[in-house]
């Protein structure tokens, strides 16, 4: 066979089957080399029984945090170009954040490069910001992640034909004068980095000569401001580095360190059993910790943060040398506005789908069959599975108020009453919708939304043909997909000193040294590479046998 023979049959091979594996094909012809090349990469194009190709919905996802990394990572549906826009090219484990602050964990260890996965998938990737969303011409208008440093155009217009909407809150400052100003957050990786920075600069400026007692106090003051598990987390990791690492690195200005953690409400992590609450304030007491609930920040200055005592009233104004601030999260500027436009700019977060009171008239008409404007036990047995499958608040509130199922929750609202009327039915079901619309803004729940809509994508063309969802009070038929079940897999505390609150269903409670171990089990499981995992786990270790890395880079 000649060289040019066989160049152009391996050429046509490789051409008809992309797919195939990467192939490195090296031989001598006349003293010269010969290389053949295919990479794997995966085709653009889908094509019909009758060879037409098919075009392709494009769906462009904004964000690559857990919703939006967990939906990528999930998607396996070819019919659709899929198109990520992020300003940051990682995935961030966000729970570790308060380990960057101190140098346990590295930052780098903590990310999973975005690109890695694009290619696996076949999917684009473009680094910028999504500014404004402009839904009735179904476009996107973006901005490139550093506009300041590049030459000509940095915004750019991009169409889509679905949008997957993931980009994250962002932390929520109450409109308290000074805090964008002078408080650090702890929401990105940037800013963990920022806090340990702070934190060492702020021992250095302390180690000074001929500073006062005074100033080296305010120096060394670290306020918290949040008693929730970021702001908890935080006050106990910068508490053992004090205790553990600073007490040998700067003997010296040691005794001038105070932590001081603020709580507007009565207890701090109100959102855990009311054990591990109690155990949390009386081991930051024991630590030295300065726990003040029912103080809220009015004011932030460079030099000083003002508090209100929530009884009295009293304004209180300390110095300090470093806030973090963990109040909370609210929804970024594109989002407000994008609420705006389609007619929710009345509501605090962005409404995913219709509320389960908007909803009452027409499930109470459905089941009403003889029209009589009451419900016997027969029509009200006929729509219990429906509105249970529809609307799993409805089965998170009978949990939480212990009821054993709906039929109960009614009861109680008309007694032994066998007719319902509508507004009885209201009553019901409104109170259900008040007490229990939001899911927690955390990582687990982003996670197993992410994956939902991901499955529902996957499954889209089957569902078209033969809807699998509950029927439809609104219109006739059945709803495309089972609605978006929360799975609650437990909630960790780290408190300091090896020792963690962790809150597991079945109402199972455990606090101390075996639950540190446990945290660390599920967090390094929870890590989404093997990359990720073998570099946490070897700063455990690091850390564990040199401690604390205390430079300020």
């Amino acid at each position: 066979m000649s060289t040019r023979s066989f160049c152009k049959r391996a050429y046509s091979f490789f051409m008809a089957y992309p797919s195939a594996s990467k192939l490195l094909l090296l031989s001598t012809c006349s003293g010269g080399g010969l290389l053949v090349y295919s990479d794997s990469s995966p085709s653009k194009r889908t094509l019909t029984a009758d060879g037409q190709e098919i075009k392709k919905k494009k769906v462009v996802v904004l964000g690559s945090g857990w919703s939006g990394y967990s939906f990528l990572s999930h998607f396996n549906n070819p019919n659709y170009d899929v198109q990520v826009v992020s300003p940051r090219n990682f995935f961030l484990f966000t729970p570790l954040l308060p380990s960057v602050t101190n140098g346990t964990v590295e930052a780098r260890s903590i990310v999973e490069p975005i690109r890695g996965l694009m290619r696996k998938k076949g999917f684009e990737y473009t680094e910028a910001e999504c500014v404004k969303i402009d839904p009735s011409n179904k476009k996107i208008h973006c901005k490139s992640k550093d506009s300041t440093s590049l030459k000509g155009t940095t915004e750019f217009d991009m169409d889509y034909d679905i949008l997957v909407i993931a980009v994250g809150a962002k932390p929520n400052t109450f409109n308290t004068p000074g805090v964008e100003e002078h408080a650090h957050f702890l929401k990105e990786a940037d800013d963990a980095l920022k806090i340990r920075r702070s934190v060492i600069n702020c021992f250095e400026r302390a180690s000074l000569p001929d500073l006062t007692e005074e100033e080296r106090k305010k120096i060394l003051h670290f306020v918290v401001v949040g008693g929730g598990p970021t702001g908890v987390e935080f006050s106990a990791e910068l508490h053992d580095f004090l205790v553990e690492d600073v007490a040998k690195i700067y003997p010296k200005v040691q005794e001038f360190t105070r932590i001081t953690l603020l709580e507007a409400g009565d207890h701090i992590l109100n959102m855990f059993d009311k054990r591990i609450t109690a155990f949390a304030e009386e081991k930051f007491q024991r630590d030295g910790i300065d726990l003040k609930t029912k103080n809220m920040v009015v004011g932030v200055t460079a030099d000083e943060i003002s508090t209100k005592e929530r009884g009295s009233g009293e304004v209180v104004s300390e110095p300090y040398g470093m806030v973090v601030w963990s109040t909370g999260i609210g929804s970024r500027p594109v989002i407000k506005d994008f609420m705006h436009q389609i007619g929710q700019g009345q509501r605090r977060v962005l409404a995913t789908d219709e509320w389960l009171r908007e909803d009452i008239a027409a499930i109470f008409g459905k089941a009403d069959k003889g029209e009589t404007g009451t419900l016997n036990k027969k029509e009200f047995k006929g729509v219990v599975k429906d509105i249970c499958q529809r609307y799993p608040q409805v089965e998170l509130y009978l949990k939480k108020k212990k009821l054993r199922n709906i039929a109960n929750l009614l009861k109680s609202a008309n007694g032994d009453n066998t007719e319902l009327s509508i507004e009885t039915f209201k009553q019901a079901l409104s109170e259900v919708d008040t007490q229990m619309k939001n899911l927690p803004a955390t990582a687990q729940v982003a996670s197993q939304q992410g994956k939902y809509l991901a499955k529902c994508f996957n499954k889209m063309e089957k569902c078209e043909k033969k809807p699998e969802g509950p029927l439809r009070f609104r219109g006739e038929g059945r709803h495309r997909f089972q609605p978006f079940r929360y799975r609650h897999f437990g909630s960790f505390a780290p408190l300091g000193g090896e020792q963690t609150a962790a809150e597991l269903p079945g109402d199972w409670v455990s606090i101390g040294h075996s639950s540190q171990w446990l945290w660390y089990s599920v967090y390094a499981s929870k890590l989404v590479s093997w990359r990720t995992r073998s570099l946490v786990v070897s700063d455990w270790v690091r850390r564990f046998i040199f401690g604390r890395d205390s430079s300020s880079i």
